[in-house]
């Protein structure tokens, strides 16, 4: 069904005007709606948001009435196309999202399908209860999307899989009926297949199916062995001959079977989940180090004889991608040597003696047992940075250069354990007839790991590949008894299988369930069942060229800008809430709306770029709305897995843009903010009068678009440069100098932040430093953040030729101003011409922020806690995002920990919400707001008026003025105030 169709577009808008929440059928929505996380591309009809169950009852009839379908979404994190498709994809993570009742004494909690797991777990943990199925994306799955893929996640061999925690789930079946479904006995069963209604006919079915001995025996001896508790192959009819009706003890549950089912028999409104008490709260990993698979495999029979309560794979292809991402490179602390494999078994104990006492016991066995050849053990502190090493690998693998990458076709096949270790040795003897060598990762201890060849799906060989790998591979599995889909569901990528992994006539079993419970085919069609061929609807045409297009930034590295963003996978990392600390992505955790994650922009990016005929690929409002709320802050320059430099991507996008529909004033003027400073700096006064006084300050924001609740920033009385010429002569220094620095005045504190720039200059002469000024440029952040791109790059090319001569290893730049600093270290290689390549990249090693400076500093014993106060003072710290992305806030907090009776707490804010100009831009300023009441502004104001605040921002510093009216000071300023004079 598409728009094209007669009359189809009033058909829609009469929907929508009907509808409590929204469906929209733009061109933006639709292109951010055609992908999920896997390889598949399908434009869909319209995307809905309902608010109610009467929206969704809507939705049915439409579809109904006009041939079309719904497909239900949450997070959108599927590997297997589930989200994938061309009717209505109905996305219940906007407002579906409340936990509606939770019974302690019975351990349950009754959720609506857009609730986050992360989110639910944090509200049951001061109950002593959690929901245990955790997969990799659990800080943004939902859990309506794990009923409907049955997840499970590193401790399925402990706690089980979702279906097993499933009690009961309200649904709307295809008749637009409410059904409720849960235990019931076998009077209720009876009663239920005396209904005139389709629930009762979806009774009856089962019941006439199942009870066919013949049926059963089908059942038994074509599905995977009952030792494999990952199994989603299909719909989970075995799961119902378990019910005291048909061979079991069970009460019967039609449940068992809607988990796994991918949306495609009801609609979800409403779960009921059973909990597990909190796990033993020590927790030590066992990093097991081997120089083969197969070796590492063999272990995980012997780890599995422990108490482990998980047992997870990386391999070396993995393992290399870590060291390419700025975040998960820090995470590799313990690896040792150049590991095949690594094997990460979790163990947890009451007490770190009682964990370490089960971890030993493993390494002393595996020793034994001559496998492997490290073991170090991962205690309590780290642990969580070493999972997240694993947690990442899907994204990482995008890292991968180039356009072949590690494709999720055969990733998700489980076999019994005791054949783990013979079925991966035929799977890698498999892949090298490809010319294949896998990538291997996950869940070791439950018999799934997660194969990937790697191929270049732009080409049509490797497309004919993706099938025939895939077809080899169901083979394998099938000689082991294996299921083909352990826990990412059958979706697009599988479900053409099936019938080679049940069998013909569980397969017509199958369609006869989807087709008595969705006789229109309305939900999810061709997911399980009829599924298109595997190897159409992918991300790119096969065989087209990929294009090319001229940036002033250079994006050589990656392959250029398209490719840059062709680096998401749609892990959807960037849907985190606030809870799950980071700073990505500050616009979504606002609004909630996919397009203002990094994810969304990427694809939009990808679609518009890859598709586009115009003579700018670049002049398309889609892409303006979808950066419109990218406030710049380069969290996804490290916390995205694939490293999809968003800022970067708009700066650029902006500067193409604006070729062709001209810079506004606004852009103009804050990109010139420093020449603005420097004329108002002649007669401070007068200037400040006039950005204050309510009449002309009122009217400059008015005429530039800035929010007539913001503050300007006044000008200082008088610039740091002519402060430094004047006075620093005079200044009191050490006895000794330790070494001499140079200081970067930038635009911001030369004009602004004077007094900062003084107190910082101060304190490093009074400590032994001697501080050199020069004349050199501003930084050129304000053009970078408006797409100025060539003023960016004059000022670049003049700051690397200044520094070149001046500043190594001995003598550093440092600077005080997190974003103006740092672009020395990430844009200033990319903007500058290629002769000046080689020296920017040099010169971002001996360029630091002050704060790593002092550091570095008290690391060498010159700068020692007695030169400074022992007074006790409580300090709130609010991280700088571009600090956090390219630096750390450990820098920070082990200067302001330096005067001994000095206490530090960091906020776990992401960013501020000014970001730069953004917020001061009157159309931004109510998300920016928005984003301040996330977790930084609540922080500050209950922080007692004895607590400092700091902040390294110069606009995170304003922003906390202007949202909480608390002064914010720079980590600087607390040092100069507590030096000992």
């Amino acid at each position: 069904m598409s728009l094209n169709q007669p009359n189809l577009l009033p058909l829609l808008q009469k929907l929508s005007d009907q509808l409590d929440g929204d469906l929209q059928f733009d061109s933006l929505t639709k292109t951010l709606y055609a992908t999920d996380a896997s390889v598949y591309r399908e434009m869909p009809l319209a995307v809905a948001f309902p608010k109610t169950e009467s929206d969704i009852q809507k939705l049915i009839q439409f579809a109904t009435e006009n041939a079309s379908s719904l497909i239900p979404r949450t997070a959108g994190t599927s590997l297997s196309g589930q989200c994938v498709g061309n009717g209505i994809v109905v996305d219940v993570s906007k407002h579906f999202t409340k936990i509606l009742e939770l019974n302690v004494a019975e351990r349950w909690v009754r959720v609506q399908p857009g609730v986050v797991r992360d989110e639910l777990n944090r509200f049951l943990k001061p109950h002593g209860l959690f929901f245990s199925p955790i997969t990799s994306t659990a800080n943004r799955a939902m859990i309506g999307g794990m009923v409907g893929n049955n997840s499970s996640g590193t401790t399925s061999i402990v706690y089980g899989v979702t279906r097993d925690k499933v009690i009961s789930l309200n649904t709307i079946l295809s008749d637009g009926n409410p059904a409720v479904f849960e235990e019931i006995s076998q009077d209720d069963f009876d009663r239920k297949c005396g209904l005139q209604t389709l629930e009762g006919k979806l009774y009856r079915q089962v019941f006439d199916e199942l009870n066919n001995p013949e049926t059963r025996e089908e059942i038994h001896t074509q599905f995977p062995k009952k030792s494999i508790h990952r199994r989603n192959t299909g719909y989970a009819v075995d799961e119902l001959l378990k019910a005291e009706i048909f061979e079991g003890q069970e009460k019967f549950n039609f449940c068992k079977l809607l988990s796994g089912s991918e949306g495609t028999l009801a609609f979800t409104t409403e779960i009921k989940i059973s909990l597990d008490p909190l796990p033993d709260p020590i927790e030590i990993v066992v990093a097991a180090h081997f120089e083969t698979i197969h070796q590492s495999m063999v272990a995980s029979q012997t780890a599995m004889k422990h108490p482990a309560t998980a047992v997870e794979l990386m391999d070396k292809i993995i393992l290399d991608c870590t060291k390419e991402s700025i975040e998960y490179s820090k995470n590799r602390y313990f690896v040792e040597g150049d590991p095949e494999a690594l094997l990460m078994v979790e163990f947890r104990g009451k007490t770190l003696e009682e964990a370490m006492e089960k971890g030993e016991a493993l390494v002393e066995d595996l020793k034994r047992n001559s496998l492997g050849y490290a073991y170090p053990i991962i205690e309590p502190a780290m642990v969580s940075a070493a999972w997240s090493l694993r947690s990442a690998g899907l994204g990482l693998l995008a890292n991968i250069p180039g356009d072949p990458k590690a494709v999720a076709c055969i990733e998700d096949t489980a076999v019994d354990i005791a054949d783990l270790a013979d079925y991966i040795d035929e799977v890698d003897e498999m892949m090298k007839g490809f010319n294949q060598k896998p990538v291997h990762y996950a869940h070791a201890g439950a018999g799934e790991i997660h194969l990937r060849p790697i191929l270049d799906l732009k080409k049509s060989k490797d497309v004919a590949e993706f099938y025939t790998i895939s077809k080899a591979s169901a083979e394998l599995v099938k000689k082991y008894q294996g299921s083909l889909s352990g826990e990412h569901g059958d979706g697009r990528v599988r479900a053409a299988f099936i019938p080679l992994m049940v069998g013909e006539k569980n397969y017509e079993l199958f369609r006869k369930v989807k087709f008595t419970w969705d006789p229109n085919n309305i939900f999810n069609p061709g997911k399980i069942v009829d599924a298109a061929p595997m190897n159409e609807f992918l991300r790119y045409v096969p065989d087209a060229k990929t294009p090319e297009h001229k940036t002033l930034m250079d994006f050589s590295a990656v392959g250029g800008i398209l490719r840059l963003a062709e680096k998401c996978n749609g892990s959807g990392d960037c849907r985190k809430l606030p809870g799950s600390g980071g700073t990505m992505c500050p616009s979504y955790m606002a609004t909630r709306n996919e397009k203002d994650t990094t994810r969304g922009r990427a694809n939009t990016l990808r679609e518009f770029l890859t598709m586009d005929k115009k003579g700018n690929a670049f002049n398309h409002p889609e892409i303006k709305e979808a950066m419109d709320l990218c406030l710049s802050c380069k969290g996804c320059t490290s916390e995205c897995p694939s490293n999809v430099d968003m800022a970067s991507l708009k700066a650029e996008f902006q500067y193409q843009y604006q070729k062709s529909n001209g810079t506004p004033l606004r852009s103009r003027a804050f990109a010139h903010i420093n020449e603005l400073n420097e004329l108002g700096s002649i007669a401070p006064g007068i200037a400040n009068f006039f950005l204050s006084n309510s009449l002309t300050g009122g009217l400059m924001k008015s005429v530039l678009g800035v929010a007539p609740e913001r503050n300007l920033p006044e000008i200082s009385k008088i610039s740091l440069r002519k402060w430094y010429k004047n006075n620093y002569d005079s200044l009191p220094g050490a006895a000794k100098n330790i070494k001499s620095v140079y200081f970067f005045v930038d635009e911001f504190t030369n004009h602004n932040d004077t007094q900062i720039g003084i107190k910082a200059i101060s304190l490093l002469k009074k400590l032994g430093y001697d501080v050199k000024v020069v004349d050199h440029q501003e930084s050129g952040r304000s053009a970078i953040s408006k797409g100025l791109l060539p003023k960016a790059k004059k000022h670049a090319e003049a700051n690397v030729k200044i520094f070149e001569k001046l500043i190594d290893g001995n003598t550093p730049l440092i600077g005080l101003e997190p974003s103006a600093i740092l672009s020395f270290r990430d844009e200033y290689p990319r903007l500058v011409s290629s002769d000046l390549v080689a020296s920017a990249k040099k010169l971002k090693f001996h360029v630091k922020l002050i704060d790593e400076f002092l550091a570095q500093e008290i690391a060498a014993g010159n700068i020692k806690s007695e030169s400074f106060s022992s007074k006790t003072q409580k300090i709130k710290l609010h991280g700088h995002c571009h600090q956090k992305a390219l630096s750390s806030m450990t820098w920070t907090q082990k200067i302001l920990s330096l005067p001994k009776n000095y206490t530090v707490e960091t906020i776990p804010s992401g960013c501020c919400g000014m970001a730069g100009s953004f917020g001061y831009e009157a159309e931004h300023y109510e998300v920016s707001q928005q984003v301040g009441e996330l977790v930084l502004f609540p922080a500050v104001r209950k922080a007692d008026s004895e607590t400092i605040i700091v902040a390294p921002g110069t606009s995170c510093r304003h922003q906390i003025a202007d949202g909480t009216g608390r002064k914010a000071k720079h980590p600087v300023e607390i040092l100069w105030e507590a030096l000992n004079k």
